[in-house]
């Protein structure tokens, strides 16, 4: 019943089947099975696809291949060792109407002739979707220069490595639809319909009093009211924030959390970064910031004090010999750790060459697996938001972590005088687990003194 009504449809109607056709944002293809005793095209396919938003009909359909075999896939990347699946965040190109719809309008309707309207232009290795992950985003690039064919995943699917993404082909040229003059010239000449009638106003009712036990009953204090559904809106979480907030409460159901903190006198290192900032930065090439100073205040810490560095394994305490520094990044799609490996034989110009480019891949979304994965100390810096104080949780399966906040002007007692200082709040989250009060305080101590006086990296005092 429903493919004779179509058929009909088409037939009789060609101007309804492009309005429907036009309708639908993401149609693929146009069926001719609807159609009984129509001729078919060459090597049909049989994948089936329905058309959104154009009938309440389920039109399923014929994809009609390419016989020059041009066509190639666009596939999900290796995304790294630890990573096996990911979500198909978004597509960075369109796909409009198919060649193969037109074939079959053209075809029972062609007094319309109606042009293809091919998706977007893609250049070889252009990226066309982004893939996130529990940990990064990657992209997922075209094999060949072409015009989006279709589509075969869709947004919020989750995909592994080699999950085909969309098709392209490598003849097509972009063009744009249009309808034939004959049928413009008809809709111009048809008169605009006469403008509605205004609604008569209805003259005021004397039965308004009625409404006021209504209204009393939905003032009533005992029914709150709530703002109404229409004003929210329900999105899905991204996978990273999923990752994020699943790693952050299984620290706190893990790990025996514990904050100390302490305050820092800034005056002599930001002494220090503007007598030498010129000169650095024409030697190294980067400016001279207080995160590497503060990374390598850490590392010694962490020398003195290796059970900071260490890691509870089960019944065992692994103690590392090295140094690798977490340095936690804020983008729009949420909180990343970088990692800056072996700084402890590393210098201030190569601290921050090293921060500079994890940072501005981070911004970029081009952070790979490898950039984040290990780490044994954590650094945040919460005072570029202007954060004054707070308790950073720990980063598993690391046991402490450093957060840094603003640099607030504050009176502090300096040799029996009342002075205006350059103030900062440092807080170190530690496992008491693994860690006592005695080491983290300690390890906090060596930190405020040589960021107070730099000085004592040299002489290791």
């Amino acid at each position: 019943m429903a493919s004779r009504l179509a058929s009909r449809l088409l037939l009789r109607r060609p101007a309804a089947v492009l309005s429907l056709l036009q309708s639908s944002r993401h149609a693929r293809h146009f069926s001719t099975q609807l159609l009984e005793g129509a001729p078919r095209l060459p090597k049909p396919t049989c994948e089936r696809y329905f058309l959104r938003n154009a009938s309440p009909y389920q039109i399923w359909s014929r994809s009609f291949a390419s016989e020059n075999g041009d066509l190639v896939e666009a596939v999900v990347p290796f995304m790294g060792e630890s990573v096996t699946d990911g979500t198909l965040a978004n597509f960075l190109k369109s796909m409009h109407l198919p060649l193969s719809v037109i074939q079959v309008v053209n075809v029972y309707a062609p007094d319309m002739l109606f042009a293809a309207e091919p998706g977007d232009r893609v250049e070889a290795d252009e990226a066309i979707a982004q893939i996130e992950t529990d940990k990064v985003t990657i992209d997922v690039s075209s094999p060949e220069a072409g015009v989006i064919e279709k589509f075969i995943a869709s947004e919020g699917d989750t995909v592994t490595p080699g999950t085909k993404i969309a098709v392209i082909s490598k003849s097509a040229a972009p063009s744009e639809a249009h309808v034939a003059p004959s049928e413009e010239t008809s809709q111009k000449e048809t008169p605009p319909p006469p403008p509605p009638e205004k609604p008569k106003v209805e003259a005021k009712s004397p039965k308004v009093e009625s409404v006021k036990p209504q209204a009393s009953k939905l003032a009533s204090p005992s029914e709150p009211q709530l703002p109404p559904k229409e004003r929210e809106r329900r999105v899905s979480m991204p996978r990273l924030r999923k990752r994020i907030a699943n790693r952050l409460k299984d620290s706190q159901n893990t790990f025996a959390l514990l904050t100390t903190f302490n305050e820092v006198d800034m005056t002599n290192l930001m002494k220090l970064r503007t007598d030498y900032k010129d000169e650095f930065v024409k030697k190294h090439g980067v400016k001279l910031g207080l995160m590497s100073c503060f990374v390598k205040a850490a590392v010694s810490a962490l020398q003195n004090q290796p059970i900071v560095n260490a890691v509870i394994d089960g019944d065992d305490i692994i103690y590392r010999d090295y140094i690798d520094v977490s340095v936690a990044v804020g983008t729009s799609k949420g909180l990343v750790v970088p990692v800056i490996r072996d700084t402890e034989g590393m210098n201030f110009a190569d601290i921050e060459k090293g921060i500079n480019s994890l940072a501005k891949k981070a911004t970029e979304g081009a952070l790979s697996i490898d950039e984040m994965a290990g780490g044994t100390f954590t650094i945040s810096n919460g005072g570029v938001y202007g954060s004054l104080i707070s308790t950073p949780i720990i980063n598993p399966p690391q046991s402490a972590i450093l957060g840094m906040h603003s640099i607030v002007q504050r009176p502090v007692v300096v040799d029996g005088s009342i002075l205006a200082r350059p103030m900062m709040y440092l807080a170190l989250t530690y496992d008491h687990r693994l860690i006592d009060g005695r080491e983290a305080v300690l390890f906090l101590r060596r930190i405020k003194d040589v960021v107070e006086d730099p000085r004592r990296l040299l002489l290791d005092i």
